[in-house]
Parts: structure tokens; C-alpha cells; sequence
């Protein structure tokens, strides 16, 4: 009978420290997730911007603008132009067409899912609409894009082209140029 009365304190007390862990978990994480934007809105804006004459939309995204851009390789102001041009600087914003975030990528998902190129759905290789809502990552995939454009192309005016609506010839190519000279 001894070995018994051992066992009921051993599961009461390993019953015990799963709710408190339990309960632990559950009170610390409402408070872990209210600080992510702060902490991340603090990053965005720790760091000083060189462009001076963006609109306030867009100048809280300069930290990650001038980021990629430097990271790739493509200026920054083209980079704000693009955005200001594409998203106007809302993070959560989704076209009709499909276009996701601050720099309008497509997504592998959504409506994007339905366009079928030659060789099947046009965006396959995308990322998902929702990590394209993270703005950092918006900006970050967009600016590669970009810059793989200008690559492939050789100058800013062809990559626009490609990166902007297929059916607009130069116009959003040179729209952007436009905002870009006037940054």
C-alpha cells in the first residue's frame, strides 16, 4: 500500500506544475505580442533618414527603404517612389488586382493563385499574402525583385516596366521616374 499513497502526491503536484506553466505561458504572451509593433515601429524609426523631402507615409518606412535599397544595390529613391506610386506608404493595402503591401508583389495566393502563365500558375514561386502584409519583408522581396529587374534589363526605365502593370507600356515606368526626380 505504500508505493500507492506515493503516487497520488506525485500527481497532484505534476498536476499542479502544468497549470502553473500553463498559466504562466498564457499571462506572458498577450504582453510579449503588445510589444512587437512598438519594437518594431522603434526600429523603423531609430534610424535617420537621408531622403528628406518623402511624404509622411512613406518616411516612416525610410529605415527599410534605405536598408534594401543598400542591400541590393538600387536607390533608395527609387525604392520611395515605387512605393509611393504603388501603395501611397499603407502597409496593409491589397488591389484589386491582387498586388499585396507597400511595394504591390504579388502573392503565390489570393486571386494571383488563378493567373496561369505557359508553364502554369503565374506566381507559384511568391510568397503568401500574409507574409507580404510584413512590411519589412514587402519592401525586402520587392526591392530584390527590383533589383533583379534592373539586372536583367540594365536600367531603371525597362525594370519599371516589368515590375509595373504588363499592359502600360512606359507609363508607370516613367510615372515613377517622375516621382523619383522630384524626391
Amino acid at each position: 500500500m505504500q508505493p500507492q499513497k506515493a503516487i497520488l502526491p506525485g500527481i497532484l503536484l505534476g498536476s499542479l506544475i502544468l497549470i502553473l506553466v500553463t498559466r504562466l505561458l498564457s499571462s506572458t504572451q498577450p504582453a510579449f505580442a503588445a510589444t512587437q509593433e512598438p519594437v518594431q515601429n522603434a526600429l523603423i524609426a531609430s534610424t535617420t533618414c537621408s531622403l528628406t523631402s518623402l511624404p509622411e507615409d512613406i518616411t516612416r518606412w525610410c529605415g527599410l527603404i534605405e536598408s534594401a535599397a543598400a542591400k541590393y544595390g538600387v536607390s533608395p529613391e527609387l525604392v520611395a517612389a515605387v512605393m509611393l506610386q504603388e501603395s501611397g506608404g499603407q502597409a496593409d493595402v491589397i488591389s484589386t488586382s491582387g498586388a499585396v503591401g507597400l511595394m504591390q508583389v504579388m502573392p503565390n495566393d489570393g486571386i494571383a493563385a488563378g493567373f496561369i502563365c505557359v508553364n502554369g500558375p503565374c506566381f507559384a514561386s511568391r510568397p503568401t499574402t500574409q507574409e507580404l502584409l510584413d512590411p519589412a519583408f514587402n519592401i525586402d522581396y520587392g526591392v530584390r525583385m527590383l533589383a533583379g529587374l534592373i539586372e536583367k534589363y540594365g536600367n531603371e526605365r525597362d525594370a519599371l516596366k516589368a515590375y509595373g502593370p504588363y499592359n502600360v507600356e512606359y507609363y508607370y515606368a516613367d510615372k515613377v521616374l517622375t516621382i523619383k526626380g522630384d524626391l
